[in-house]
């Protein structure tokens, strides 16, 4: 949306856009963008809170009065519901693994967070899990896949797996979005009275886990590509503060 913006811009129509990743939103700069600190998935905050989601707005159509050149404007608020990195921890005791490999590590986290996905599952009805084209039965392949690229893999061949709904290097930013997807879900069935918030949850990630350390290898090693939208890969593996 961000560079459809500036199309839209050039045929006289004003624009306001949304942010959720905001060094994605940096490298577009379009011309008026709100980033918001929520998950992936929610612009506006938390569901059902309609006067949250008023303030958003307002925040947003703000920019029309006060923007005059290219301009990011960081919402200053955590959506109400969800509990900040200071007072949430997780619960889940992630297994020690026998094999102490990164693959071996990464797999025993994976089965240890598998029955709490299934329970958010269960309640929902749904999963968010799938937007490479896997399907949550094939889980291991999207791991493995991702494994591969922080250890050899090459960001220009395409994994053997699942029926990709993306060409490489593409498709390498939404196996991380997948693993992330899994992991939250998995976060979700969690007992307590709030929710973390995104930044929890990414304190989480990649502060404790192996798949944050898998994140972040990968995302290196797309840094040292000579391919320019290779090396962009970097930014869309790892939210901003957490490189």
């Amino acid at each position: 949306m961000s560079a459809l913006a500036h199309f839209i811009e050039r045929a006289g129509v004003a624009t306001i856009t949304i942010s959720l990743i905001r060094e994605q939103t940096e490298r577009v700069n379009p011309p008026r963008s709100l980033w918001v600190p929520f998950p992936l998935g929610r612009p506006f905050g938390t569901a059902g809170d309609a006067a949250f989601q008023t303030d958003v707005l307002k925040a947003a159509f703000d920019l029309l009065e006060t923007a005059t050149e290219p301009t990011i404007v960081d919402f200053p608020h955590d959506a109400p519901g969800e509990v900040g990195p200071e007072q949430w921890a997780c619960p889940l005791n992630l297994a020690v693994a026998t094999d102490d490999s990164l693959g071996g590590r990464f797999q025993a986290e994976i089965d240890s967070l598998r029955p709490w996905f299934d329970v958010t599952v269960e309640r929902r009805g749904r999963t968010a899990f799938g937007v490479t084209g896997a399907s949550i039965d094939e889980l291991d392949q999207v791991a493995v896949a991702l494994l591969g690229l922080a250890e050899t893999a090459s960001f220009a061949e395409l994994p053997e797996g699942a029926e990709w709904a993306f060409d490489m290097p593409l498709l390498s930013r939404h196996l991380a979005s997948d693993m992330r997807m899994f992991y939250q879900e998995a976060l979700a069935a969690q007992p307590g009275n709030g929710a973390p918030t995104h930044d929890a949850i990414n304190q989480w990630i990649f502060g404790t886990t192996v798949l944050g350390e898998v994140l972040q290898l990968a995302a290196n090693r797309a840094l040292e590509s000579d391919d320019g939208a290779t090396r962009l890969i970097k930014f869309l593996m790892i939210p901003e503060g957490h490189h």
